[in-house]
């Protein structure tokens, strides 16, 4: 709550956040900007899908990642969807889809690099963003003329800790409490399943030469992840691999579900996965990679006592 209520305060009264930009016309089609404070060139973007286990996703869970770019001028845009039961998985696509397509035609307006453009998801967001990237490599495969983006303005995907292949996690999160028959549901039957598990789709010869449209992937997985188990990523990045796609899996041992996207970031200090994050973002810049190395160390926001409790307690 210390941590939370700092963020908070952030989100609501910061003169570095554009709160609920519209991109579409369906209920939640509305995205949060974080801005540096510099805006005297053209930033890098993120466009990032939060996670939330398809039911309580929401813009503003982006918050510290959004703070926390920001201070090393980088323009976050966080895409909020709908969530079930107000619409089901083909929607959460559609949406997100929409907020990415957005992001590409109107970041310059905003001070960002249209040119520099990467794409993040995070839990069900690595999982609904994955599926939209796929999506439209698959549609600019067969030569599809109606598009509002193309995967080539995408510099590079970040997938943190997400679920490519439904089928495998379907029993595991009915275990966990997403019980089988609410996340059909939530996923249009079982018969949609593999449609909308990347990790599957990318082996289907049918999408012909989508995979190599696709642009480099990264993907974060804590090996003590048991809400969605760090298998999923090291499955999804060996068929990548094996299909020729540029695929990085950086897998960060004793970490949960929590711990890289909340507990670590709340905590200060140095932290793997965001640096490595920044140094993609920076490559090839050097002026922005000096700033990174000289800058400050990122505030405590919660004492270590208090997320080592919520550690235990949190059920992710």
């Amino acid at each position: 709550m210390p941590g939370f209520l700092k963020v908070a305060y952030y989100y609501f009264f910061s003169s570095q956040i554009r709160r609920s930009i519209v991109y579409g016309d369906q209920p939640r089609n509305r995205l949060d900007l974080y801005l540096p404070k510099n805006l005297d060139e053209p930033k890098p973007v993120v466009a990032f899908v939060t996670g939330g286990a398809w039911i309580i996703g929401y813009k503003a869970w982006g918050c510290l990642l959004g703070q926390q770019l920001a201070e090393r001028d980088i323009i976050v845009a966080c895409i909020d969807y709908r969530n079930f039961p107000q619409g089901t998985i083909g929607d959460m696509v559609t949406d997100a889809s929409q907020g990415i397509s957005f992001i590409c035609n109107n970041i310059a307006e905003y001070g960002g690099d249209p040119n520099r453009i990467y794409l993040m998801g995070q839990s069900a967001g690595a999982h609904i963003s994955a599926c939209v990237l796929l999506d439209q490599a698959i549609r600019e495969a067969k030569g599809e003329e109606s598009i509002s983006w193309s995967v080539s303005q995408i510099k590079t995907y970040f997938g943190l800790s997400g679920g490519y292949n439904l089928c495998k996690l379907v029993d595991h999160f009915n275990n966990r409490g997403l019980y089988r028959s609410l996340f059909l549901s939530i996923m249009e039957g079982e018969e949609s399943l593999q449609l909308y598990s990347p990790g599957v789709r990318i082996e289907d010869p049918s999408i012909g030469n989508a995979v190599s449209l696709l642009p480099p992937i990264i993907l974060f997985h804590g090996t003590a992840d048991y809400s969605i188990p760090s298998f999923s990523s090291k499955d999804f990045a060996a068929a990548l691999k094996r299909l020729g796609a540029q695929t990085e899996l950086i897998l960060f041992d004793g970490k949960t579900h929590t711990d890289l996207f909340l507990q670590d970031p709340l905590r200060g200090g140095k932290d793997e996965m965001f640096d490595h994050l920044v140094a993609v973002i920076h490559a090839g810049d050097e002026e922005a990679l000096a700033k990174d190395a000289s800058a400050p160390p990122r505030k405590r926001l919660v004492p270590e006592v208090l997320l080592r409790m919520a550690r235990h307690i949190s059920p992710f």
